[in-house]
């Protein structure tokens, strides 16, 4: 078993690679935070909530000798939804397409049941090139991390995979985040840059302020709406008459819930949780798009949208 906890020394090629990679692993795995630590910046929704990223948002990790483009697919799990049933078919569908396939298991729980089950569909994706990344390492200390190392290499030899490389990370204290870039990159293909320099991501900002303002809204409800929250961004645009150097946007939110019943929860006393919705996601969405931002926030009911195939498609599923 080859377990990476520095870069071995390769000579400097004078190949540009790029190419796509994605992490895999069960609702909460880590792998949002891993993307946005790997691109520096906060492309994904990251939550503590399992089942928050809905979206395939890609981080761009750009070298000079190299370009990374991450594509962050939900976490796989046995479907109970529709919705359940489509995400799970954006995942295998990515798998197929990317040149290098990042498999998440967190240092702090043992292998389990969901882990087996992504495990198995990954044996079945023979081509792919496969890295195991045990996340949350700083939640342990190296004797349990030493135990998992040794857990995840049996797991690839009882499943006939090939872990081109085990590699122990921890995205939140920036451990070893470099060594899986230096890693990653050497199994892209040869070729150009697919993005240009300055771009973290190529999703449309539109779904990336809805991102911001459905995971503020989930942040003190976590419990009583796990998921049902569904955010669409119905226009965003300059506010006329305004000078030059004091632009202003305004963006038109709506946030979306399954009951009515639900109103009152995300709205809070006084219309106070929404307020407090508001003003941190107006933050979050200012430091993205580099302007100031007038947020008008509106809570709709869309019954039971996650079991309703016109529903979903409205609000971009």
């Amino acid at each position: 078993m080859s377990v990476r906890t520095q870069s071995s020394e390769q000579p400097a090629d004078a190949v540009h690679r790029a190419g796509f990679a994605c992490f895999v692993g069960r609702p909460n795995a880590g792998k949002s935070t891993l993307t946005n630590a790997l691109v520096g910046q906060k492309v994904a929704i990251t939550s503590n909530r399992p089942q928050t990223t809905r979206h395939t948002v890609r981080g761009i990790v750009h070298r000079p000798d190299a370009q990374l483009v991450l594509v962050d697919t939900p976490g796989l799990h046995k479907p109970r939804t529709l919705l359940g049933e489509r995400l799970n078919d954006v995942v295998r569908t990515t798998w197929a397409e990317v040149d290098v396939i990042g498999f998440c298991l967190p240092a702090d729980q043992k292998i389990g049941p969901g882990d087996r089950f992504i495990a198995k569909e990954l044996a079945g994706i023979k081509k792919t090139p496969k890295i195991a990344v045990v996340t949350k390492t700083d939640l342990v200390d190296s004797k349990e991390l030493a135990e998992q190392l040794i857990a995840v290499d049996q797991l690839g030899k009882e499943l006939g995979i090939t872990w081109q490389e085990i590699v122990p990370v921890s995205a939140t204290a920036g451990r070893q985040v470099g060594l899986l870039a230096d890693l990653l990159i050497p199994l892209m293909p040869e070729g150009p840059a697919l993005y240009p320099e300055g771009d973290l991501t190529d999703e449309p900002e539109q779904v990336m302020v809805a991102e911001l303002i459905r995971e503020a809204a989930l942040e003190g409800v976590r419990d009583e709406l796990p998921h049902s929250i569904a955010v669409v961004v119905e226009e965003m645009l300059p506010r006329e008459d305004r000078p030059a150097d004091k632009p202003l946007l305004d963006i038109h939110a709506n946030l979306y819930i399954e009951r009515s019943s639900q109103k009152g929860i995300v709205i809070g006393p006084k219309g106070k949780r929404l307020k407090d919705v508001g003003i941190k996601s107006r933050k979050q969405i200012e430091a993205l798009l580099g302007t100031p931002v007038f947020l008008d926030l509106h809570v709709k009911v869309a019954k039971d949208w996650q079991r309703d195939p016109k529903q979903l498609r409205r609000l971009g599923f």
